[in-house]
């Protein structure tokens, strides 16, 4: 898997001291995210996100955690276009709150809101939505940024909880997905791990309803359908060698 927190590249927290003027006019471009072959995803998300992406468990601290496929190759990623357009219908919340996010103090208690200032919507000249008003006071469009990552912060919270849960049952594996592509080198995905099927059936029947209960059978299933769309990676990586120029 690739690097995943550093599609920030200067974060710093947001004060009106210092961002006052600052104004942000969002971007249809994605080329902060051409260098990730993968992203979290959320429990919310995994029912949308398995219908584009193989969504695997990605290493990521104590537990691994659900994770969008976007790439073969470490640092490419191929569901963004040379023009920096998204080549999907679904977006993970992850790159959604870019350019902000929280950050936490060494107790884990206390989250800070702040902004990659590199971004390139970031501007003092009034274009799209200011930050803070002329008084100083944080405005709608900053607070709705501040709920939007207060959800993420919690579905986060319940996603490490499932994933958990998952290791507890000892249902993870770890597995390599090699990917041939026709005149070049075999790809091979490392890194991750996926839901063993035998040990998903040999479950106890009540732990087995405790999960249908709580619905997270149903995420599991969602996972294992999502590996169908290695076979959607595997084309993608065959039409971006396709785009390559001969002797390129």
């Amino acid at each position: 898997m690739s690097k995943q927190l550093l599609i920030y590249s200067n974060v710093t927290a947001l004060n009106r001291r210092d961002h006052s003027e600052l104004a942000y006019k969002p971007t249809d471009r994605f080329d902060f995210t051409r260098e990730i072959n993968a992203a979290p995803v959320m429990l919310g998300e995994i029912a949308v996100a398995s219908t584009e992406f193989a969504i695997v468990f990605a290493d990521a601290g104590e537990v691994p955690m659900p994770a969008a496929l976007f790439g073969v190759n470490v640092n490419a990623n191929l569901f963004v276009g040379p023009d920096g357009k998204w080549l999907a219908n679904y977006l993970p919340a992850f790159l959604r709150r870019w350019p902000f996010v929280f950050s936490t103090d060494e107790s884990g208690q206390t989250l800070t809101l702040c902004i990659d200032e590199t971004a390139p919507g970031f501007n003092r000249e009034g274009r799209g939505e200011r930050l803070f008003d002329s008084d100083g006071v944080p405005t709608s469009f900053t607070n709705g940024m501040l709920g939007f990552l207060q959800e993420y912060q919690a579905q986060q919270v319940r996603t490490q909880d499932f994933a958990a849960r998952l290791v507890a049952l000892d249902l993870l594996q770890s597995v390599e997905a090699r990917i041939a592509l026709p005149g070049a080198e075999p790809r091979t995905l490392t890194g991750f791990k996926v839901v063993n099927r035998e040990k998903l059936k040999a479950l106890p029947a009540e732990t087995l309803e405790q999960l249908f209960r709580s619905d997270e059978l149903e995420l599991i299933y969602l996972h294992l359908f999502s590996l169908r769309n290695m076979d959607r990676l595997r084309e993608k990586a065959l039409q971006a060698l396709s785009d390559v120029p001969a002797g390129a």
